[in-house]
């Protein structure tokens, strides 16, 4: 690939587009459809803690696990960007938990105990069939998952359409454990 950076911005651009031109209706049976393999992966979340996120950009919303995770025994948490070129912080929350509004104006809790994850939850721009992920390009998530000395359990979730041959992973890409999509629960495969 001659201009990866490019090329990975070009592909952003359209996927997002794609993710939010995809009808109401159609985006709320696809989200179900994922929330439904979501609790089947953690048909026994109870004391994990499970690090999930705030929507943006039509992505799908882990928010819906939320009764589910809680009522099982899970902790929850949510990210903050405490500097740009830092891993995410996690945060515990809560459907009650007081919110504020954190970097890219994305709601984060307001003041609760900071967490180390078991398992989190990744939105993606777009993916691959080795687990790769297309992000919105900081780097984020690839350096919060470096920085544990045990990776937690990574389950990246998109739509099908979202789907990439291939995402260009660079040294410092981390593949997720798992993709989850409308049509399933996808081990990442070995090359």
């Amino acid at each position: 690939m001659d201009n990866l950076p490019e090329w990975k911005k070009q592909q952003r651009k359209q996927l997002i587009a794609v993710r939010e031109a995809i009808p109401e209706k159609t985006h709320r049976q696809w989200s179900q459809s994922i929330s439904g393999f979501l609790r089947q992966k953690f048909s026994q979340p109870q004391k994990m803690i499970i690090g999930i996120y705030w929507p943006f950009r039509a992505e799908y919303d882990p928010r819906s696990m939320t009764q589910y995770l809680i009522q099982q025994g899970a902790t929850l948490a949510l990210p903050e960007v405490t500097d740009r070129n830092a891993p995410l912080r996690f945060r515990e929350w809560s459907p009650e938990t007081s919110m504020q509004e954190g970097a890219y104006g994305i709601p984060v809790p307001a003041g609760t105990r900071i967490v180390h994850l078991d398992a989190v939850i990744i939105p993606m721009v777009g993916f691959d069939q080795h687990g790769y992920r297309l992000g919105y390009g900081s780097g984020y998530y690839d350096r919060t998952l470096a920085s544990y000395p045990s990776q937690p359990l990574s389950i990246g979730v998109a739509f099908e359409l979202q789907r990439l041959e291939n995402v260009y992973p660079q040294s410092h890409d981390i593949p997720m454990h798992f993709v989850v999509t409308e049509s399933g629960i996808f081990k990442k495969k070995n090359d």
